[in-house]
């Protein structure tokens, strides 16, 4: 079961980008270039919507509960890395 919460947790953010990629233009008005958003979808997705949210929603400004809300995504992407090797060692040791 736990297993299935992490394959859910990474797929949701990626599957709502590429809906928002298809269906909306909101890619175009929140970055400049192609190369972050790509990026963003492989490496840090939570905070790649977060950001667009931000700049969408705030007139291009990540400011007040928008950075918080961005500082919360950055949190929860780098856990995401940190926490699959965190478990390897704990379990490598019994």
């Amino acid at each position: 079961m736990g297993c299935l919460a992490v394959i859910i947790a990474l797929a949701v953010p990626r599957i709502v980008m590429f809906g928002a990629f298809l269906y909306t233009d909101w890619f175009q008005r929140a970055f400049d270039n192609r190369v972050w958003p790509i990026l963003g979808f492989v490496l840090m997705p939570y905070t790649t919507l977060a950001y667009m949210a931000a700049m969408l929603n705030n007139s291009h400004a990540v400011t007040g509960a928008w950075l918080a809300l961005f500082i919360a995504a950055v949190a929860v992407d780098v856990a995401h890395w940190g926490g699959g090797g965190h478990t390897y060692r704990r379990n490598s040791h019994r």
